[in-house]
């Protein structure tokens, strides 16, 4: 036994100097957790899957999606439940109105926490849950799922790069003076109200979905099917790894524990050919190629029709051929335009003919923009997207439009002013020399932690000892008091004494005072 685990760690060491992964002790077997994702969430965890199966892990995939792998070692099981799917989801109608949104997550978890294990193939992979090494849970919005990791190893995938929330359960709670909120943030550095807003944010954000609203009542819906189940908050607290979808070098720098490791961009990849007709139109164009995409959670066919006419208007203006994902017909299509319901979206941008992507500004779709080198003109709809598009106005790498501003002038304008100044090409590709320039691909990085936190049977070396506190000792509440409380002490203790010394030196000056008299 210790001559095997001697050479496993030989095995490991050799990997790890000729900067390459080790061939896996055994095969392991992972349950991923996607029950409410979008599309875009999913991208993030199939390129993990594959490299994982890729060494021959087999990996079983819950989610809301339709089976999509094609992987011998990759096992879909979609619960067809009707909540969070793209189709039944109109965000055009919630864009202005984010109470709206709100509302919807309040009505849709709850509904899943409470079907969820009543679907047939749920039920069966509950009951077999302790057959897996490990479990890798979708962060945002999977809270219906945390009854798997009751006992068993898990980590969290934070799409969204470094969630306040998750980060404050691993024992490094975000310092507000500069970290900003996930979906906000403020021109730096951050004045006196900008912090204060995003600390109120920060508050206002944990203690609605934690303690006020969603949480409760997700654990009602969970604690009526499994009463003998500790607390969600509770189970939470035993995640043995945060891999975090951002990088240093496009998101501003942060504090990270062992515990919470960047894999930002793992859905990036080298361009592949493109299809011969779609290879043909893009360098069959002299004035350059636009992309546009609103992405894969917010369908092009529901904006409303004064939207698309102006699209359309406007890109008939263009000297360039455009091509637009959509999902539907459309009338009255421009010869330079080519429509398409789906669209091989990192080949497009990685074509040296494409000079500009017209985007809706989700993380992934920059991330790929920036992995590329392609610069942006971004029209955010909801959740992080007026975040990123903030971000590449700032960052130079182009700009952004606000929907109840569109014109057809004010879009033909955008487009040309990125198209025909150098700088936002230029300061797409600074950036994106340094996100490709890292020691391993961020795909091998979470996949040596991923089998890091299987071999150390969960990983409690990484655990930081601050995830044990409570918010009045993280805080140092209870120090502060006795500090103050031994200040007060002392000054009292200094005034009587005074008083003690005044009253014996007037005393005697009095009798001097008399006996002289």
């Amino acid at each position: 036994m210790k001559s095997t685990t001697m050479c496993v760690l030989v095995v490991m060491l050799v990997g790890s100097i000729m900067g390459k992964l080790s061939p896996p002790e055994r095969s392991y077997k992972i349950l991923m957790l996607l029950p409410v994702s979008s599309r875009s969430h999913r991208n993030v965890f199939t390129p993990l899957a594959e490299a994982l199966a890729d060494r021959g892990h087999k990996i079983v995939m819950l989610t809301n999606q339709p089976k999509s792998s094609k992987h011998p070692n990759i096992e879909d099981i979609p619960h067809d439940l009707p909540y969070y799917r793209e189709e039944n989801i109109n965000f055009f109608d919630n864009r202005k109105n984010h109470s709206r949104a709100l509302l919807m997550l309040e009505t849709v978890l709850p509904a899943v926490a409470r079907e969820l294990y009543k679907v047939p193939v749920v039920k069966d992979l509950y009951k077999r849950r302790k057959e897996f090494d490990v479990m890798v849970i979708d962060q945002l919005f999977n809270e219906v799922a945390y009854p798997f990791l009751h006992e068993v190893p898990f980590i969290t995938v934070s799409t969204s790069g470094m969630e306040p929330r998750m980060s404050s359960v691993l024992g490094n709670v975000p310092n507000p003076a500069y970290v900003p909120h996930f979906l906000q943030d403020h021109p730096r550095p951050l004045s006196i109200w900008h912090r204060f807003y995003n600390t109120f944010s920060h508050i206002r954000h944990a203690l609605y979905w934690r303690k006020w609203t969603i949480l409760p009542l997700i654990q009602k819906a969970i604690s009526a099917q499994f009463p003998e189940l500790p607390l969600l908050l509770d189970l939470e607290r035993n995640v043995s790894l945060s891999l975090l979808n951002s990088h240093f070098s496009i998101n501003a720098p942060l504090p990270l524990l062992p515990s919470q490791v960047e894999v930002g961009a793992m859905h990036c990849r080298p361009a592949n050919p493109l299809p011969q007709e779609l290879e043909s139109w893009i360098t069959g164009s002299r004035s350059g190629v636009i992309y546009f995409s609103l992405g894969s959670f917010v369908r092009s066919s529901s904006m409303p029709v004064q939207y698309r006419d102006l699209f359309i208007q406007a890109f008939r203006r263009l000297p360039q051929r455009v091509i637009w994902k959509y999902e539907g017909e459309l009338e009255d299509v421009p010869d330079n335009v080519m429509i398409s319901k789906w669209l091989p979206q990192q080949d497009i941008l990685a074509h040296n003919n494409v000079k500009v992507f017209f985007t809706h500004g989700g993380l992934l779709s920059m991330q790929e923009a920036i992995y590329h080198a392609t610069p942006l003109l971004a029209l955010p709809i909801h959740s992080d997207q007026p975040k990123n598009s903030m971000f590449i106005k700032n960052s130079g790498l182009g700009d952004f439009l606000i929907w109840e501003e569109l014109t057809t002038d004010m879009i033909v304008d955008a487009l040309t002013k990125i198209l025909n100044e150098p700088k936002y090409k230029e300061n797409v590709l600074r950036m994106s020399v340094p996100l490709r320039d890292q020691p391993v691909s961020p795909t091998e990085l979470a996949v040596f932690w991923t089998e890091y936190v299987i071999r150390h049977k969960g990983a409690p070396q990484l655990r930081s000892p601050a995830a044990q506190l409570s918010w009045v000792e993280f805080l140092m509440l209870d120090v502060i008091f006795l500090l103050h409380l031994a200040v007060i002490v002392l000054l009292f203790t200094l005034r009587r004494i005074f008083r003690v010394i005044t009253a014996k030196i007037l005393g005697s000056s009095g009798k001097m005072k008399e006996k002289n008299d």
